[in-house]
C-alpha cells in the first residue's frame, strides 16, 4: 500500500489531530492508499487469504453473527485484504492478523455515515464553522474524500472490532469509529478514524499518577 498525499487532507488532521472540546477531546486520522503492495504486503495479502478461506470453510450458514456474505466471492475477500491492509498502514505496531479483523467489517452507506458524524460530532462541527469559511465541516470532508476516492464511486465500510480486536482503545476512551472508502476502478483507500477521549478521565489519570518527589521518597526508604 503506498500512502497518498492530499492538501485537503492534510488540513483536515490538523484541525481534527487534537481537538480539545474542554471536557473531550476529538482525535480524527484521515489517510490515503493506493492498492498497490509494496514491502509485506503481498505476504500478508496470501496470509490474510488463507485465513479468510479457512474461516468460511468454519463457518455455519445459520451464524448471524458470521460475515460469510463478504467471504463469499474473490473480489469481496480482495477488498477486504485491501481494507485491512490499510489498518496495518494506519497503526503499523498492531497486529490485525492476529485478532482476525476481517470479521470485524460491515458494509455501510455514505448516509450512515453522515447520521453518525452529524450526531458525534456536533460539537467539533460548531467549532470549524466559528473558525473557517468554507462549508461545514462534513461538507469539506465530503470534498476531500471525494477528491481521492470519488465517493459515489465507493464501498464503504466500518470497522467494529470487540474490544479485544480493537487497538484504537485507550486511556478514557468514550466511542470511538473506524471508516474506510474503497474504491475498486482508482484501487484506493480512504481511511477515517474518530476518537473522542474524556479529559476528565486523563486527569484523574495523572492526579493519581505519583509524582517525581513521591517516587523519590519512596526511594529514600529503600536499601540499595
Amino acid at each position: 500500500m503506498k500512502f497518498l498525499e492530499y492538501t485537503n487532507l492534510d488540513r483536515l488532521n490538523v484541525f481534527l489531530g487534537h481537538l480539545n472540546l474542554g471536557e473531550r477531546t476529538i482525535k480524527c486520522c484521515l489517510e490515503a492508499y493506493s492498492c498497490k503492495h509494496a514491502g509485506t504486503d503481498k505476504r500478508l495479502s496470501l496470509s490474510l487469504e488463507n485465513e479468510m478461506l479457512d474461516y468460511l470453510g468454519k463457518s455455519s450458514d445459520t451464524d448471524s453473527s458470521s460475515p460469510v456474505d463478504l467471504l463469499l466471492s474473490r473480489s469481496s475477500r480482495k477488498a477486504l485484504i485491501y481494507l485491512v491492509l490499510t489498518l496495518y498502514q494506519m497503526y503499523p505496531d498492531y497486529d490485525f492478523s492476529a485478532v482476525k479483523a476481517h470479521q470485524f467489517f460491515s458494509e455501510e452507506s455514505w448516509d450512515t455515515f453522515k447520521q453518525i458524524f452529524n450526531n458525534y460530532m456536533f460539537e467539533a462541527s460548531k467549532e470549524w464553522t466559528e473558525r473557517n469559511e468554507d462549508g461545514s465541516l462534513l461538507e469539506v470532508i465530503y470534498k476531500a474524500l471525494d477528491e481521492v476516492v470519488k465517493l459515489a464511486e465507493c464501498e464503504i465500510y466500518v470497522y467494529n472490532p470487540n474490544p479485544n480486536a480493537d487497538p484504537f482503545l485507550e486511556e478514557g476512551t468514550i466511542w470511538s469509529f473506524c471508516f474506510l472508502f474503497y474504491n475498486r476502478k482508482l484501487k484506493r483507500v480512504a481511511g477515517f478514524r474518530i476518537c473522542c477521549t474524556s479529559n476528565l478521565a486523563n486527569d484523574a489519570f495523572l492526579t493519581d499518577s505519583p509524582s517525581y518527589g513521591e517516587d523519590d521518597e519512596i526511594f529514600d526508604n529503600m536499601d540499595m
